[in-house]
């Protein structure tokens, strides 16, 4: 399983940074969007999934951590504010530019 987990973060991880790499703005969200999507699985499943465990210590029983839950849901609230930045900044480039080319300038043929 872990080897499941850790191939499906590394291909959302490889198909993000393809995606930062083109050269135009929607590409660029949706590569941003992945790469955020692969972090926070990555950080969740590093907390491993924890069964009949409390997540405060109580005695010697085992005990979940709670901290990995409560940093992707940071994560996931910082990614979506990010998310709705990148792409105004996007729609203003455009406006602005004419194009949607992330340096401005349509490519030669």
């Amino acid at each position: 399983m872990e080897f499941l987990v850790a191939s499906g973060v590394g291909w959302v991880t490889a198909c993000g940074i393809y995606l930062l790499l083109r050269g135009r703005s929607f590409p660029v969200v949706l590569g941003l969007t992945l790469l955020g999507y692969a972090v926070n699985v990555f950080i969740f499943a590093m907390g491993r999934l924890w069964s009949n465990a409390a997540p405060i210590v109580a005695g010697t029983t085992a005990v979940a951590d709670p901290l990995p839950q409560a940093l992707v849901l940071t994560a996931i609230v910082i990614g979506f504010a990010t998310t709705g930045f990148v792409i105004e900044l996007a729609l203003r480039s455009h406006h602005e530019n004419g194009t949607d080319q992330v340096d401005g300038q349509e490519p030669r043929p």
